[in-house]
Order: C-alpha cells, then structure tokens, then sequence
C-alpha cells in the first residue's frame, strides 16, 4: 500500500502542476521608427545616384549633339 499512496501522491501534485496558469510572455519592445534613423545615413543612396546622375547628363549631352547634327544636315540640304 504505501507504493500506491506514494504513486497517487506524486499524480496529484503532477496534476496541481499541469494545472498552474501559464507565465506571460516577456514585454516586447516597439522596434525604432527607421525614418528618423534613416535621414542621417545617406551615403550609400548617393553613392548609387551619383554615377546615374551622370549616366542622364551624358545621354543629354549626346541627344543634344545627334539633334544638333541633324539640324546641319537638314540645313545643308541632306
């Protein structure tokens, strides 16, 4: 008998145990608006802009001579 008591002992705090209220989760933390963090770190997007701005002005540039030589021809008579 004194296994059975001991058995049935050990399945009742078994049982107070399962029965406890979960813990609840740690407090989460709200991330940092990346807006106001990202206003200061602008190297990279100039970095990246600098050779397309460029890129645009030489293709002006060019569009600008083919217009112009075209023009002559037309004004020499071609």
């Amino acid at each position: 008998m004194p296994t059975l008591t001991r058995t049935a002992l050990l399945l009742a705090i078994a049982a107070c145990a399962a029965c406890r209220a979960p813990e609840p989760p740690p407090a989460e933390q709200k991330p940092e608006p990346q807006a106001q963090a990202q206003a200061a770190h602008t190297e990279l997007r100039d970095a990246i802009k600098e050779p397309i701005d460029k890129a645009k002005a030489a293709d002006k540039a060019v569009q600008d001579a083919a217009e112009k030589q075209r023009a002559q021809i037309e004004a020499e008579g071609g």
